[in-house]
């Protein structure tokens, strides 16, 4: 860790999901180990595999879009608007005509998505197929495309600062928290607000991932259809939403009298180098090592992880073996680990943000949320799970790991403050 580098705080956080439309919400319902997963509703599923997921229910967008501007954006977009919306009132920043030019320059956006707005791809092209191309609405690219919650939040708010979006699947958002935390680290922001959005509750969303046998065909049970680390889970439940942080520099948030959730200490990348979906390893042990060295966090000091943990056989044992190789089989033994998505889904690009959103509050509160629904716990996966109940746990630090297509990792240290 060098010294002269930065301290970054986390001090406002948003959440869409499948189990709440706030971070609040969201929090309490994966507190008390309530499902968000259930039957589709967002089109008639009857022919698929798969026909659960974790859908946004109840979101009223009212207070931040008209409906006319809700019409020129994809449902990922306004997902990401509504988190972001929330984080920014959390921290208590200035926006619009109550920021002064200067200090308007030196806020910066970094919001990505995995896939971006799918449903409306599908939508136009089957207009575009039945009723000609003058049907192609002129908002159809700015609404489908991955940088433009980041690009709707900066114009909302006046953010003038570096604005990005980073797309690397299902590492997509927690790439976005750390290399917005690395802006503010090396001094090209003094705040980011930061995260992933996705909404992919589509035919070709579920059904892609169906074709690949990645989903779980639970379909009898959704609640607990997501059951990471249990010998009987079958594969993903797909979810939706948003997770947005507002990353502050530590002077910056005391001089403005900022509520600190948690300091974002270290951040760590690597690829497998492998095969585009099949798990390794390495490459996650290497993430996790590199995002603990940059935080200047010994192995042994972790006292809980919010793990990718998709509920997927293969996933979750190379998980779990990456775990202890990185931090060494006693020091993973005595970590407590949980998978929140046996709750949420799998948010994809926007896991890493509502995740990560879990895991600054974990620190905070010194709560370890649960994973629900291990009813018999793979031998194979043999360390602490948090299973099936939250627990007060001295949370001093937390990792967080997200794995993506094309042998993606990232991993996040986040300190108590």
């Amino acid at each position: 860790m060098t010294m002269n580098r930065r301290r970054v705080v986390v001090t406002g956080l948003g959440c869409v999901s499948p189990v709440g439309n706030s971070a609040p919400q969201s929090w309490a319902s994966v507190l008390a180990g309530r499902s968000g997963i259930g039957p589709i509703t967002r089109f008639d599923a009857s022919q698929f595999a798969c026909r659960i997921a974790g859908e946004v229910r109840g979101l009223d967008i009212a207070p931040f879009l008209s409906v006319k501007e809700a019409r020129t954006m994809d449902t990922f977009i306004h997902y990401g608007i509504v988190a972001a919306a929330e984080a920014i009132a959390d921290a208590g920043l200035p926006v619009g005509d109550a920021l002064e030019p200067q200090t308007a320059e030196r806020i910066g956006c970094v919001i990505g998505s995995g896939i971006g707005g799918l449903p409306m791809i599908e939508g136009t092209h089957a207009e575009c197929v039945n009723r000609g191309p003058r049907r192609i609405s002129p908002f159809f690219v700015p609404a489908s495309i991955i940088n433009m919650v980041a690009g709707h939040v900066s114009i909302k708010f006046g953010f003038k600062g570096p604005n990005l979006a980073i797309a690397t699947a299902c590492t997509s958002g927690l790439h976005c928290v750390g290399m917005g935390g690395r802006l503010v680290a090396s001094g090209d922001a003094d705040v980011v607000i930061a995260g992933g959005a996705e909404s992919t509750v589509s035919p070709l969303g579920v059904g892609g991932f169906a074709a690949m046998r990645a989903l779980s065909t639970r379909n009898d049970d959704p609640a607990t259809a997501s059951r990471p680390w249990d010998k009987d889970r079958d594969g993903f439940v797909l979810g939706e939403g948003a997770g947005i942080l507002v990353l502050e520099e530590l002077a910056h948030a005391r001089a403005r009298g900022a509520k600190i959730y948690a300091e974002l200490a270290g951040f760590g990348m690597s690829a497998d180098a492998g095969h585009i979906t099949a798990p390794d390893m390495d490459g996650p042990r290497r993430a996790m090592l590199a995002a603990l060295r940059d935080a200047g966090v010994n192995p042994d000091q972790v006292n809980y992880l919010n793990a990718h943990g998709t509920s997927t056989p293969l996933g979750d044992i190379n998980e779990s073996h990456a775990v202890k190789a990185a931090l060494g089989e006693a020091a993973a033994r005595q970590t407590v680990i949980s998978s929140t998505k046996s709750m949420t889904g799998h948010l994809l690009g926007g896991a890493g943000g509502i995740e990560s959103v879990f895991t600054v509050l974990a620190v905070q509160q010194q709560k370890a949320p649960p994973t629900i629904n291990i009813f018999h716990q793979d031998p194979a996966c043999d360390l602490d799970y948090c299973a099936n109940a939250a627990r007060d746990l001295k949370i001093d630090i937390a990792l967080k790991n997200n794995f993506g297509f094309g042998g993606t990792n990232g991993s996040l240290v986040f300190k108590r403050f």
